[in-house]
């Protein structure tokens, strides 16, 4: 069920961010194309100021005086139709604006062959909110304009002034739809591999990232797992060690009952007393130790060492250990503790021990465990999954703690060795570099 889910969130995540790519890809299509809309209309605009400043004003105003298919008329003609082929413009024409509503076209710009269809005085198709603009004295430009007969086109225009600087017309170029979308595909196929480059990164940062979680899930599980085992194996043994302590001291409760039932006080009295050092030994499981993981596991360890009847001392750093994750230091210590248990039970009472030393410098920690027990040979196999000098075990898997601790010690950039003598110990050396 949590897999299922797991995987629907992944879908869900890879289908938005699909999404979103290809929205972005679409926004940066449709941003493109509107610059490109704004600069060649900015550019005709400015084509229009020219215009209008280069034309004749003294002879536009004798037209204008006199508005008339007349020698001015041609004469201004012929000027805004070479303009008209230089600029490969739609048409480029005037216009009188003398109210906020409407303007007419006074001279065309048209060749010969086409003017004899057009009249002076018509009205124009330029929008009532550019007219308004004109009216007032300023520059227009106008959006995409529908028209029937000459097609889809937009208006610009600028004003013409008298020497007096009196707007007396308009100058107005009408750019073809057609010309625009030429110029905007260009603009858009030399900016292709912008856009295709965008979306093909996109993608791969999508891919890393799926990657890379999955990836992290993977060694998450295997951390969990690993740290899951030695929870489990240290809870287990707390467990028995609180199953045995309390069986005791059900015991000694029942003989303390019995002695004073009997009326035997002294004896009772002397019961007491050797249950008082028991209670001290129990006590002496307290560590100060600056690491709570580490405490905890070293007093658990220690308490399974006790119910083994094993002699084990302590020589802790007064250090954090934080340059170490707290589950990698536990794999460590737990495992090479729990083979030196293995070890040292293999001998008589008497002769059980274990030291564990966990000291930090600047450079390093080093963490030693010496145990008594039998002699252990240091070889290229000691460290592989599976391989163990132990004797088997119905039920028990053998030859992980090693493999699992090198694992764990390689992730640091660190170093174990065992060094084992003929005289019943063995140390286990992990040193750590500190970086």
């Amino acid at each position: 069920m949590k897999n299922n889910k797991i995987r629907l969130i992944l879908v869900l995540s890879t289908v938005l961010l699909l999404l979103f790519t290809g929205l972005n890809v679409f926004i940066s299509y449709l941003k493109m194309k509107k610059t490109v809309e704004e600069s060649i209309a900015n550019q005709s605009l400015e084509a229009a100021k020219s215009i209008a400043t280069e034309i004749d004003i003294e002879t536009y105003q004798k037209f204008l005086n006199n508005p008339m298919k007349n020698e001015y008329y041609w004469e201004l003609t012929n000027y805004l139709n070479d303009a008209r082929k230089k600029l490969g413009a739609l048409f480029v024409y005037t216009l009188e604006v003398d109210n906020p509503k409407i303007s007419k076209v006074m001279i065309g710009g048209l060749p010969k062959e086409l003017d004899e269809g057009y009249s002076i005085g018509e009205i124009c198709t330029v929008p009532e909110a550019q007219v308004k603009r004109a009216y007032q004295g300023d520059t227009f430009v106008t959006g995409v304009i529908e028209d029937p007969n000459n097609g889809s086109y937009v208006s610009v225009g600028a004003p013409i002034k008298n020497e007096e600087g009196t707007v007396i017309g308009y100058l107005a170029i009408d750019i073809g739809v057609n010309t625009l979308n030429d110029i905007k595909g260009k603009v858009l196929k030399n900016n292709l591999f912008m856009l295709v480059f965008n979306g093909v990164f996109i993608l791969v940062v999508i891919g890393s990232f799926l990657f890379l979680q999955r990836w992290y899930q993977k060694e998450v599980t295997k951390e969990v797992g690993y740290t899951e085992d030695t929870y489990q194996s240290e809870l287990k043994t707390l467990i028995t060690s609180i199953s045995s302590i309390r069986h005791d001291f059900t015991n000694h409760i029942q003989v303390l009952h019995g002695l004073l039932q009997l009326g035997e006080v002294g004896q009772a009295q002397q019961y007491l007393s050797s249950l008082s050092k028991e209670v001290q030994a129990i006590e002496s499981l307290k560590l100060n130790i600056d690491h709570p993981g580490l405490s905890i596991l070293l007093q658990t360890k220690k308490l399974a060492a006790q119910n083994y009847s094993i002699d084990i001392d302590f020589t802790i750093s007064h250090d954090s250990f934080d340059k170490i994750k707290t589950t990698d230091l536990i794999i460590i210590l737990s495992n090479l503790i729990d083979n030196a248990i293995d070890a040292a039970i293999e001998l008589p009472e008497a002769e059980r021990k274990i030291m564990i030393d966990c000291q930090a410098n600047d450079t390093k920690y080093v963490f030693k465990i010496t145990n008594t027990g039998p002699e252990i040979i240091e070889n290229e196999y000691i460290y592989k999954q599976g391989y163990s000098t132990k004797k088997a075990e119905q039920g028990k898997i053998r030859g992980q703690g090693l493999f699992i601790v090198k694992e764990v010690v390689n992730k640091y950039n660190g170093k174990i060795s065992i060094d084992s003598s003929t005289e019943l110990e063995t140390t286990a050396t992990v040193e750590i570099p500190l970086k």
